[in-house]
Formats: C-alpha cells, sequence, structure tokens
C-alpha cells in the first residue's frame, strides 16, 4: 500500500499539535509556582523536550518498537533509528498503514518528550538542574520505553494481554502520575510549605498554559488514529467533551468546597478530563465522554483537596491530576469501550457496560501493574541518583529562588522583590 498524503499530512500536523503542549506545560505549571521559580519551570519543560528528543532517537525509540524479547523490552535494531522507513509505509505493524515509520517515530517521540515533563510538577521549587537531567534520562529510559513497549508493542506483552489505551492515558499519565507521588516522597516538602501551599503567582499563565494543551490535545488524542479517518474525528470530539465536562465539575467542587470557583481550578479541571478521556478516545460515545470528565474533575478535586490537608508535598498536583484522572481513564475505557465506536483492528473492543466485563477486569490489571512497576523504579531511580548527585537545592538556594540559583536569570526585572 502506498503512502496516503491525507494520513500523513494529519499525523504531521498531529506531531506539532502535541510538541506544542510541552512549553504550554511549561507555562501551566510556571503559573503555579512562585515568581522566583517561574523561569526556571518553564525552562525545565523546554530542556526535557531537547534531551529527550536525543534519547528517544538513539535508544528510546527502539527499546519500545523494535522487536521484542519475551513482550517485556524491545531490542537494539532501530537505534538511531537504524531501518526506520522514509518513503515505504512501513508503520502497519503499529496500525498506521499509510504513513511510513518515520511519521510514527516522530508522532511517538512527542509524547515521550512531555511524560517526563509532567514529573516536575511534582518537585517543583526544589531539585537540582543537574539531578533534573540524570533522572530524565535514565526514566526515560528505564521507566517510559518499557512501557510503552508493553501497551503499544504489537507484541508487548499487556497489548497480548488485551488492554487498550488509544493514546496513552497508561503509558503518558499514569507513569507520570505515580512516578511524581513517588518523587514528592523521596524529594520531601518545600520550606515553609505550609504558608505557600495553593498559591499560584500567575494565573494567566496557568490559564494560557491549560489553553493551549487543549488546543494540542487535539492532536495527542484525534493524532493517535494514525490517519485522516473517522475515528480521529471521533476522538476529536470525545476530547473536547471529557475536557468541558471536567471543567465544570471542577468548578462546581470548588464552589461546594471552597465557597467559590478559582480560575486555576478551573484550567486544572480541563487538563484532568484531558487525561481521563485519552486512553479512551478512540473507542467511546460522546455521552460516555462527558461522564469520564464529569467524574474526572470530581474525583481529581477530592484527591487534591486530601493531599493539600497532608504533609505531601506533590507541589501541582501531578498524582492528582494525571496520575488519579489517568486510572479513572483507563478503567472506565473497560466501561465504556464500544465497537460502535471502533470497530476496526486497531483494538476497538466492547466494554463491561457493553456485555464484555473481562475487558474491564484486563484494563484494572494493566493500571495497577503499570502504576507499580512506575511508583517502584521511579522510587529506586531517585535514591540511587541522589547517592551522587543531590537531588534537592541547599536551602539558601531554595529560598533564594531558583531562577538565580539554577539558572542564574529572573523571570521579572530585578527590582520585582516579590516573591
Amino acid at each position: 500500500m502506498p503512502v496516503n498524503p491525507g494520513d500523513t499530512s494529519w499525523v504531521t500536523i498531529a506531531t506539532a499539535l502535541v510538541m506544542l503542549m510541552t512549553p504550554a506545560l511549561g507555562f501551566f505549571y510556571g503559573g503555579l509556582v512562585r515568581r522566583k521559580n517561574i523561569a526556571y519551570t518553564i525552562v525545565q519543560c523546554f530542556v526535557i523536550f531537547a534531551v529527550v528528543s536525543l534519547v528517544w532517537t538513539f535508544w528510546g525509540y527502539s527499546l519500545a518498537f523494535s522487536p521484542s524479547f519475551h513482550g517485556y523490552i524491545g531490542n537494539l535494531d532501530k537505534v538511531l533509528l537504524n531501518g526506520v522507513g522514509v518513503f515505504a509505509p512501513s508503520a502497519s505493524q503499529f496500525g498506521g498503514p499509510g504513513i511510513t515509520e518515520l511519521s510514527y517515530y516522530a508522532f511517538q517521540l512527542m509524547f515521550a518528550a512531555i511524560t517526563p515533563a509532567l514529573i516536575v510538577g511534582a518537585f517543583s521549587e526544589r531539585i537540582k538542574f543537574r539531578s533534573l537531567l540524570i533522572f530524565t534520562v535514565l526514566w526515560s529510559t528505564l521507566v517510559y520505553s518499557p512501557v510503552a513497549h508493553w501497551v503499544w508493542n504489537p507484541s508487548g506483552w499487556i497489548k497480548q494481554l488485551g488492554a487498550i489505551d488509544f493514546a496513552g492515558g497508561t503509558v503518558v499519565h499514569i507513569t507520570a502520575g505515580l512516578s511524581a507521588l513517588a518523587a514528592a516522597i523521596v524529594v520531601g516538602p518545600r520550606l515553609k510549605r505550609e504558608k505557600i501551599e495553593g498559591k499560584p503567582s500567575n494565573a494567566p499563565f496557568v490559564i494560557l498554559g491549560a489553553a493551549l494543551l487543549w488546543f494540542g490535545w487535539f492532536g495527542f488524542n484525534a493524532g493517535s488514529a494514525l490517519s485522516a479517518s473517522p475515528i480521529a474525528v471521533s476522538a476529536f470530539v470525545v476530547t473536547n467533551l471529557s475536557a468541558a465536562a471536567a471543567t465544570v465539575s471542577w468548578m462546581i467542587m470548588d464552589t461546594i468546597i471552597k465557597g467559590k470557583p478559582t480560575a486555576t481550578g478551573i484550567a486544572i479541571g480541563a487538563v484532568c478530563g484531558l487525561v481521563a478521556i485519552t486512553p479512551a478516545s478512540g473507542y467511546v460515545t460522546p455521552a460516555s465522554a462527558i461522564i469520564i470528565g464529569l467524574a474526572a474533575g470530581i474525583i481529581s478535586n477530592l484527591v487534591s483537596t486530601w493531599r493539600a490537608r497532608t504533609r505531601l508535598d506533590d507541589t501541582l498536583d501531578v498524582f492528582a491530576c494525571h496520575g488519579v484522572s489517568g486510572i479513572w481513564g483507563s478503567i472506565a475505557t473497560g466501561l465504556f469501550a464500544t465497537i460502535a465506536v471502533n470497530p476496526t483492528d486497531q483494538g476497538g473492543k466492547n466494554g463491561l457496560f457493553y456485555g464484555n466485563p473481562s475487558q474491564f477486569l484486563i484494563q484494572i490489571e494493566a493500571v495497577l501493574v503499570v502504576a507499580a512497576f512506575a511508583f517502584v523504579v521511579t522510587f529506586a531511580l531517585l535514591k540511587i541518583i541522589n547517592m551522587f548527585s543531590k537531588l534537592r537545592v541547599t536551602p539558601e538556594e531554595e529560598e533564594q529562588g531558583l531562577d538565580l540559583s539554577q539558572c542564574g536569570e529572573e523571570a521579572y526585572s530585578p527590582s520585582d522583590t516579590s516573591s
């Protein structure tokens, strides 16, 4: 089958949309931290994109999508994109017969890049730059690439088990969310955390970042159809509906709990809805998407409210947003998936509510395994890194602000001394 120009164009556009999500995340996170840490927070996302671009090209893509070693990890056949097709539609084994494998590599790169950037929110305002870069390389290699292989490689053991994840609820959001939980525990809370909890410095940055994430997510989910097809359109529509529903449900929860809706909370709610629909986006109806989004806004809000009352300092609530919504979305896929939406050979299946309870159980098994793997490996990884490269900045550097202590620059003019 020849390369399809329409499919190639759509996947290329979707790839660019997903790339936009990493700097968008930088602004989203940057607005949530204190002023003295804004520039450093944004540049972490920027640099992670650059570093992972190289890691994914050198060995990450090969570990994820080369021929499998017993379903657990790929080999090194595709190191430095060796044998990755530029002209022939060689990505058909991954569900995209109209595109080249080079297109598939580029699209998957954007997923690999944003995932470790998500974790940054768990230890914002206290992580050393050098240690972050070491962690990014090792985490991308030892956590992300194996899980991507398990779930998306046709020979991966979770794929063979029958679990479905259309656009990365398991691979991206559960791994990031549970890794963030481990990171928050290992790194420990910020200094004077009780005085600064939940005090964003720049609400417009948060809203701008969330809006750009919403925009880029159309490429994230609809692009995962790997073709300009009805499935892509369906994924586009349900992505928007879930985000809208979660925005509203989070807003209602804030009003009930805090007495009024907050601007940053509304933005966070939208992201929760986007996270929750990600694994289900190619398999569910619009009505199901609304239910998934409404539940995501409520559940994640409750977890965020609970977390703020504990000693756990997940600075930007990565676990509540990405971990909890990702878990809910992956389980909900086993409830609401229907072949009426996706009867194709991409893996569309019926869920529990459409007469297939086994799919629900399979989704739970996949969630539990990936969550445990991400948490345990990240916890161990951070402990090991800390032995030869301290994770935390010094108290003096933290008090000064990481813009100056780690980057030597400030987000705002020196005359602005507020923190």
